[in-house]
């Protein structure tokens, strides 16, 4: 039995996203345990409760020893806010846990990653699981929890270790105390509901700051809202210029991003699930 913990260090869920979600773990993963933090319920402005109510509650999960790993209940904007404040409080049972989420739950993943604090996982979320197509996503994430890795990314091989981020949220810690230690590594980004010069920005940034990295890989570009003068480039074209710009090895696309065919990419050198 693998004991899940749901908490949401950014924006809040329903509860009927709460019972999708434990309806398909009922129905399909029996071997799986999950328990919602009553936080993830919370709504104060944007957040899901305070920053304190949500530090806490992620704190209480990663530290509790019943759990084998942490599922972020979804992303939105908030993560960045108490990352460095929960890796620094973080007791042995966190070290030995899986922490699942992807694009804002990138901050603590990368924060994560940084201190060796555990497995960091991007994958999809439960809130997904209400829809067909979000289920199917979700259930990549359960059976990669069982072992199973049949949801991977299909470029992970083992050999390189590979991350993977929402654009904006790796170009956001870039030079700041969560950014980790990247040379060598394969960088998978995606990005949903950016304007292609915003786009273009970002790699700008990133161009400038990735050490040494292996190469880049390109998710979805999901939801580009429609400018008033159109841009002359394509995400991927964006994508190849900064690359040879950087020196950067750009190695294709990857099978990330916000869509329902968003797979699991385990952070470092993958490997069956610590929470198996």
């Amino acid at each position: 039995m693998t004991n899940i913990a749901i908490c949401a260090p950014a924006t809040p869920i329903t509860r009927e996203q709460a019972d999708a979600l434990n309806e398909l773990v009922a129905a399909e993963f029996p071997m799986h345990n999950v328990t919602f933090h009553d936080q993830c319920f919370e709504l104060y402005g944007h957040f899901a409760g305070p920053d304190l109510r949500r530090l806490e509650a992620l704190l209480e999960c990663a530290n509790d020893p019943a759990y084998d790993a942490v599922w972020f209940a979804k992303g939105g904007y908030g993560s960045n806010r108490i990352a460095e404040a929960a890796v620094a409080q973080m007791n042995a049972s966190a070290r030995s846990k899986t922490y699942v989420g992807f694009s804002d739950a990138g901050y603590l993943l990368a924060a994560l990653y940084r201190h060796g604090i555990g497995q960091s996982v991007h994958g999809s979320m439960p809130v997904s699981a209400r829809s067909e197509g979000g289920r199917e996503a979700v259930r990549r994430v359960l059976r990669w929890f069982a072992g199973d890795n049949s949801g991977l990314e299909p470029s992970v091989d083992g050999k390189t270790p590979v991350v993977a981020f929402n654009l904006i949220t790796l170009s956001m810690i870039a030079g700041t105390p969560m950014m980790p230690d990247l040379p060598g590594h394969v960088v998978m980004v995606e990005e949903v509901s950016e304007h292609l010069y915003s786009i273009d920005r970002l790699f700008f940034n990133l161009a400038g700051s990735l050490p040494r990295v292996a190469g880049l890989r390109l998710g979805s570009v999901t939801n580009v809202p429609e400018n008033y003068r159109e841009f002359t480039q394509s995400p991927e074209e964006i994508a190849k210029f900064w690359c040879a710009r950087a020196g950067i090895p750009y190695l294709g696309r990857a099978e990330i991003g916000h869509t329902s065919a968003n797979r699991v990419v385990p952070f470092g050198l993958a490997s069956p699930s610590k929470a198996s």
